[in-house]
């Protein structure tokens, strides 16, 4: 009869006794009233009288999914997300919301559609990050009376219709031509002011014009092919024609 008492008072113990994780936060309503939290370790709860609600407090992982919206410039497409957050007051998260993980999600798709739906194209391609920052900031704001902390948000996938992806190809190929064109037209300019300054320089000094054909024949004469090609300064064909005229004069004096 001892032992079976013993054994009773045991197992009435053990049924007061609940664990907290290192990770947990145990929320203790005592008659339906909230009458303070449990750290880790090993806590009394009295049956009946108290209910002990654990909340995690790790980081979460919410894969939002699949969203259709349409841009400010009336483009649809699809796009989805992941948002890490974690719970930063167990108290208010068990108290102030029903279901806190299906409430943030939830958040979380509506702000997603909100936010890329107020912008253009061009800046959800281009501007992903800040679009994510933005969302994170009211997702953050407005789940703060819940407990939560959002750490961080990130536009995994935003997809488009085939036919706005061929005019997008379209354009960026279109952009790639026009800058080679400038890219072209900028060295036509810089090879057009180095000659410039060649010619200045050659035109500047006596002989240096010769000079200049001279070394042009050398660096020809290595060639080994079969055609010769020999560059003929300007001021010997003019030379030469001083000298026709020169003759022509002398002729016409002779007469």
């Amino acid at each position: 009869m001892t032992w079976g008492l013993i054994i009773i008072v045991v197992v009435v113990i053990l049924s007061f006794l609940r664990e907290v994780k290192q990770y947990e936060r145990g929320v203790i309503l005592t008659m339906g009233k909230y009458t303070g939290m449990r750290n880790p370790g090993w806590s009394i709860v009295v049956p009946v009288f108290q209910r002990m609600m654990k909340v995690d407090l790790r980081v979460k992982a919410v894969d939002v999914p699949d969203q259709k919206v349409i841009t400010k410039d009336n483009v649809s497409a699809v796009i989805n997300a992941v948002i890490y957050y974690r719970v930063s007051d167990a108290a208010k998260a068990i108290l102030e919301v029903e279901n806190f993980y299906y409430a943030v999600s939830q958040l979380a798709q509506t702000t997603m559609r909100n936010i890329v739906g107020g912008a253009d194209l061009d800046e959800v391609l281009a501007e992903r990050e800040k679009l994510s920052e933005r969302i994170k900031e009211i997702i953050d704001a407005q789940s703060d009376a819940w407990g939560i902390k959002v750490e961080n948000v990130e536009l995994k996938d935003f997809s488009l219709p085939e036919e706005m992806e061929r005019t997008i190809a379209k354009q960026a190929e279109a952009e790639r031509e026009r800058r080679a064109v400038i890219i072209k037209a900028e060295g036509e300019v810089v090879a057009a002011e180095n000659m410039a300054k060649a010619a200045a320089i050659l035109s500047s000094s006596t002989g240096a014009l010769h000079l200049r054909t001279l070394q042009t024949l050398n660096d020809l004469s290595s060639d080994q092919s079969n055609t010769v090609i020999f560059a003929t300064p300007i001021e010997v064909l003019r030379a030469f024609e001083n000298v026709s005229d020169w003759m022509k004069g002398q002729g016409t004096a002779t007469k």
